[in-house]
């Protein structure tokens, strides 16, 4: 199975994150250390439109074999629709017969290969079309509201005053993995009836978007390496 990476150089949340230095190296490559450690990844593959980025991913044990089209690399476009791409490339240009690959975004950095090959393990135990990784949502989503432009509360589900405990536990996608079948993708689909969730630690879970996740990622980091 082959590992695509999605690392695009534009980002507005937190400029040049996939390769910000975190504790010594380039953010993207915690990634694709744990990748490679992987049993049943047989290609790590870089998906960017930034030769900065390819470099250092070169570097640190990526394959590179061509970068993303500008038209796929802005804020709008769909992840699908890349992950397609690149699919479809290399299985027309690079000699490759992908029917199924995973996808690991480089801005979870406490990933581990455990969670990797576990979550591989499930996808061909359940002979499933998807496994995308999933952790426990700390508070139940009926609390989750709306909130008007002045101030107001909207309903998002119907009102219900229970204690957390009496709530059935809800749970939300993380960003770490996601391990797709190709035909299920040229569906324009991330689910179906055969799609599994892959449950990970909250702990693994923080996908960095703004600052603050990262400097929180430095924090429990740097916390594990003084244990």
């Amino acid at each position: 199975m082959i590992a695509i990476i999605p690392a695009r150089g534009g980002s507005k949340g937190l400029p040049g994150k996939n390769i910000k230095e975190l504790l010594g190296k380039p953010m993207i490559t915690y990634t694709i250390e744990e990748a490679l450690k992987s049993k049943y990844i047989t290609d790590v593959i870089i998906s960017t439109d930034c030769k900065e980025i390819e470099e250092v991913a070169v570097k640190y044990g990526a394959k590179s074999l061509f970068l993303r089209p500008d038209y796929l690399a802005t804020d709008s476009a769909k992840a699908i629709d890349n992950y397609v791409y690149t699919v479809d490339r290399l299985n027309q240009e690079f000699d490759y017969s992908i029917e199924e690959f995973i996808v690991l975004q480089p801005t979870s950095p406490l990933r581990i290969v455990d969670d990797i090959d576990n979550a591989v393990k499930l996808f061909i135990e359940k002979k499933a079309d998807s496994v995308i990784s999933y952790t426990e949502e700390h508070h139940p989503v009926e609390w989750h509201k709306y909130i008007t432009d002045d101030g107001k509360f909207e309903n998002i589900f119907e009102e219900k005053l229970l204690n957390r405990q009496d709530m059935k536990p809800s749970y939300f996608p993380n960003g770490s993995i996601f391990i797709f079948k190709y035909a299920l993708l040229k569906e324009e689909k991330y689910f179906n009836d055969k799609s599994y969730a892959y449950i990970m630690p909250r702990f693994r879970s923080i996908d960095v978007d703004t600052i603050e996740d990262f400097k929180y990622i430095e924090f429990l980091m740097l916390g594990q390496n003084n244990e």
